[in-house]
């Protein structure tokens, strides 16, 4: 795992959740938005299956293939030997009597089968995965959305490729992607705060639990908000004070916030209330709990 924690003085803040459809993409939005309207901010889509913050801030912008190394043997140096199978920890390579096999689905860019060949017939080729879009919506916002293709499962490789693009960004807040898997733990490393999105339901509870838990291990401090909030939180906050965990807003159940939402808009520009309510969010997480200042 790299450490990126000493790369820069970046301050880093996560929205995750335990599950998809809390509304983490809401909170992002609109919390990106009220900080943008005071500083420089860098707005990282890192839900790379699915990302859709481009929605709440369309603009054009430029689009960079995202790739990763297969490799690609060479039959007029192959021995079939069979030593590139057998480095192969994740079965993507396979030598039969009479050629060679590549799978590169399953390849991870180790390199190991290159090694591994005593011919040198092997070489690595590159195999677009995904695409990275930088643009540029509003004064003070730099939005980097990343989008893994249809089929891909290097989820992981593209978030890497969006991360590197804000390395040098003193202000960022990424959208991770749902569940708590390598994707998660790629888009939290090297975070300042994680703001953990989740419902008052079973499963809301339940993913919570599995996202606190990640945080917890990766050390990173987080903090509640509960979305979609019908007053049956008890359970969401006996959870938050047994983990020590400050429930940082709580947004209601309402058909008005989930239709501007759906229809694409911010819900701080509809409703001027909840401006206030995402920059005192802001507030909170720059000041009190990152040591900054909004």
């Amino acid at each position: 795992m790299r450490n990126r924690q000493k790369v820069n003085d970046q301050m880093r803040i996560v929205v995750a959740s335990g599950k998809g459809g809390t509304g983490k993409t809401l909170v992002t939005a609109n919390l990106a938005f009220v900080l943008s309207q005071k500083m420089a901010i860098t707005l990282e889509d890192c839900d790379v299956e699915e990302p859709n913050l481009h929605l709440y801030f369309p603009s054009s912008g430029k689009e960079t293939v995202v790739t990763i190394t297969v490799p690609g043997i060479d039959e007029s140096a192959c021995t079939l030997c069979g030593k590139c199978g057998e480095a192969c920890r994740y079965g993507a390579i396979t030598a039969l009597s009479d050629r060679v096999l590549i799978f590169p689905d399953l390849c991870h860019s180790c390199g190991g089968c290159a090694l591994a060949c005593p011919a040198l017939a092997i070489e690595e080729v590159e195999r677009p995965i995904g695409m990275i879009k930088v643009s540029f919506p509003l004064p003070g916002l730099k939005l980097i959305s990343g989008r893994l293709n249809e089929g891909e499962v290097q989820t992981v490789a593209v978030i890497r490729e969006v991360r590197t693009r804000s390395e040098d960004d003193p202000l960022v807040i990424a959208d991770a992607p749902p569940g708590t898997s390598c994707p998660l733990v790629e888009t939290l490393e090297g975070c300042n705060y994680c703001l953990l999105v989740t419902e008052p339901t079973p499963f809301g509870l339940h993913d919570l639990a599995l996202a606190a838990e990640v945080v917890q291990v990766m050390g990173v401090p987080a903090g509640i908000v509960i979305n979609k909030n019908d007053g049956n939180d008890g359970d969401i906050v006996d959870f938050a004070k047994t983990h020590s965990l400050p429930v940082l807003m709580s947004i209601p159940l309402d058909r008005e916030i989930a239709r501007v939402h759906n229809n694409g808009d911010l819900v701080c520009l509809k409703f001027p209330e909840w401006r206030e309510r995402f920059a005192a969010l802001a507030h909170c997480l720059l000041g009190e709990y990152a040591g900054g200042g909004a």
